[in-house]
């Protein structure tokens, strides 16, 4: 059996429209890799969060902090990429390690 990573970085997922999610583009990937799962590949996806959150975007905020909210980006494209994926119907799981703050906000 093949096994494949794929990387999908936030940018991927905002299209043409730079920010945010477009669905049309999202919609196209979940396709593409549903035909990889129906030939018997297995799908590993990797996503990031840049299409909400870059680095370092303000030089005022704390690194840990800033890295924090990068996560947070990063958490909402697997929650938003896996409900476009179950409406296409390949098989998923969203697998995260995210610890925000040991103190209270």
């Amino acid at each position: 059996m093949k096994r494949i990573l794929l990387k999908l970085s936030g940018e991927a997922l905002a299209g043409d429209k730079h920010h945010g999610f477009d669905e049309p583009t999202v919609t196209v990937v979940a396709k593409q890799v549903k035909q990889l799962v129906d030939a018997g590949v297995q799908v590993g996806i990797v996503i990031g969060g840049g299409n909400f959150w870059r680095g370092r975007t303000s030089e005022t905020i704390d690194r840990t902090k800033a890295d924090q909210i990068g996560m947070l980006a990063t958490v909402m494209n697997c929650i938003y990429v896996s409900e476009i994926f179950r409406l296409n119907d390949p098989p998923k799981m969203v697998h995260r390690s995210t610890v925000l703050s040991k103190n209270k906000c």
